[in-house]
Formats: C-alpha cells, structure tokens, sequence
C-alpha cells in the first residue's frame, strides 16, 4: 500500500501541475501562488484538523515555527513562484524534468550545512541525474521547448525551474530543523503553509499587488484551475505522500514520488502538443535512475 500511495502521489502532482499551468498562463505565477496558498492553507487545516485534532499546530515550541516558517518562505514563496514561472514559460514537463533535481540538491545542501554524510552512492546518483537534464534540456526544437514562445522564454524557463529546483531543495533542508524529535510532519507542512502564505500576503500588500490578486480572483475559469491544483496538490498529494512514507521505506517512497516527468510525458504530448522524442524519454528515465540512486545506494 505504502508502494502504491506514493504512485499515487507522483500522477496527482502531475496532474496538479497541468492545472497551475493553465491558470499561470491565465493570470500569472505571482497571483496563482499568493492564491494557491490561501486554498492550500484551508486543505491543509482541514487535513491536520482530522489527524491531529485541531486546524494549527498552536503548541509548537517557538523555534519550529522558526525554522519551519524560514522552510516556508525559501520553499513555498520563493521557491513555488520560480516553479509556476516555470510552468508558464517552458510547461509542466520540463519544468518537472529539472524539478527532479531537487533531491540532488537537498542532498548537496544537507552536506554542506548539516554536515550530512555524502556516500559514493549518491555522488553517483547526482551524476546521474545531471546527465539525464542535460540530456532532454539540450534538445531544442520548436515541438519539444515545453511550449516557449522564444528562445529567450525557453533560457529563462529553464532558470525558473531551476530556482523551484533550489527553493525546494533549501526548503527540505530548513524543514529538517523544524522536525527534529519526532514533530507530527502534517504540522510541519501546516506551519510551512501558514507562514508562507502570510508572508506573501504581506509583501503583496506593502507592494500594492492585492488589489490585482483579488481582481484576478475574478476569473472563474483560472480560480477554478488553482482551486482544482491546490486540493489534488498541496491536499490529496500530501496526504498521499505522507501514507507512502508511514508504509514504505522512505527512499522507496521518495524515489517512486518523483516519477511524475513519466506521467508528464504523454500529458505533455497529449495536453500541450508536444513533440515527445526518443531523446526526452531516454533523458527522463537516466534522471529519474539518477534520482533513485540517490536514495537507494
């Protein structure tokens, strides 16, 4: 079960993905995720409300909500703009493609400022995964570029979700500070959520960028999408996610979450009229090899 659910997980996200995409292109990333956020936050508090038996986590120790409110901010703010821009600019294929790098990175980050070990195993796996993104994102023709407009859209899609890329992966590792000790990791993610959301929100405010999220909302066809991509996402997948980990291995659980570039591959020939080669395929499966190696070596 714990094998399946985290299956599960990897096609919702997908499957969220193409939602945001659609609504990102309708109203922009900067809206979709200030959006996003207040949905992601009620799913979330309904969901930690069920588990845990209140909406907050209101008694956790103040320097949780620290370091996970810091997790939130680099992985949810920063992180999920870069993400959605990716989105936007290159699609959800190869923007999820360089996503898969993420765990490389929290790897790579956790060894330099947790002092995490760095086994041959996983040098071997980011190695890996370096190759398989080179090789899809090297290809360029007008059908396989995700659908970016120019080759200046494509360049800087590429950096969006290598930014997503980064803000996750520094994110993971913030969040290891915060759940130390056993800490519940559906409070985790409600504090992540809760201090993101707020953030941006403030900023949006100060930067008189509200007004323009709020007249977005009125769209009802783009706040149909992100109300859609925020319950299969930050809600069902979560859950999922959560369920895989509590059944499985964790290495097994993570190395099947991220197999959502497969999923991608006949979405994005089907959804967004993609030219999927041989290449992208062959690319795609040496990362995701990459990926599991990461965390089964």
């Amino acid at each position: 079960m714990g094998e399946i659910a985290a299956v599960a997980t990897a096609l919702i996200w997908a499957v969220s993905s193409i939602f945001h995409t659609f609504a990102g292109r309708r109203v922009g990333a900067p809206v979709l995720n200030r959006l996003r956020l207040v949905f992601a936050v009620i799913w979330i508090s309904v969901m930690h409300w069920i588990l845990q038996g209140q909406p907050f986590p209101l008694d956790a120790a103040p320097e949780r909500w620290l370091w996970l409110g810091l997790s939130g901010i680099v992985g949810l703010v920063l992180g999920d703009l870069f993400l959605f821009q990716g989105f936007v600019l290159i699609g959800p294929r190869l923007t999820t493609l360089i996503m898969s790098g993420a765990p490389m990175l929290g790897v790579v980050l956790a060894w330099l400022l947790l002092g995490e070990e760095l086994r041959p195993g996983q040098i071997f796996g980011i190695a890996l995964t370096l190759v398989g993104i080179g090789i899809v994102v090297l290809e360029r023709s007008a059908n396989t570029n995700g659908g970016a407009a120019t080759r200046r859209d494509y360049i800087l899609g590429l950096l969006a979700a290598f930014g997503g890329a980064v803000g996750q992966a520094g994110g993971l590792t913030l969040s290891k500070l915060g759940l130390s000790d056993g800490f519940p990791s559906i409070s985790g993610v409600s504090i992540r959520m809760i201090v993101a959301m707020i953030s941006l929100w403030l900023v949006s405010i100060l930067m008189g960028k509200a007004g323009e999220t709020i007249r977005a909302a009125k769209d009802r066809r783009a706040l149909g999408m992100i109300v859609i991509g925020s319950i299969l996402g930050p809600f069902i997948g979560v859950w999922l996610s959560l369920i895989s980990v509590q059944l499985s291995p964790v290495g097994v659980a993570s190395t099947l979450q991220s197999l959502n570039p497969i999923f991608l591959l006949p979405i994005g020939q089907w959804v967004f009229s993609e030219k999927i080669s041989p290449r992208a395929v062959i690319g795609t499966l040496v990362s995701l090899a990459g990926v599991g190696a990461l965390f089964l070596l």
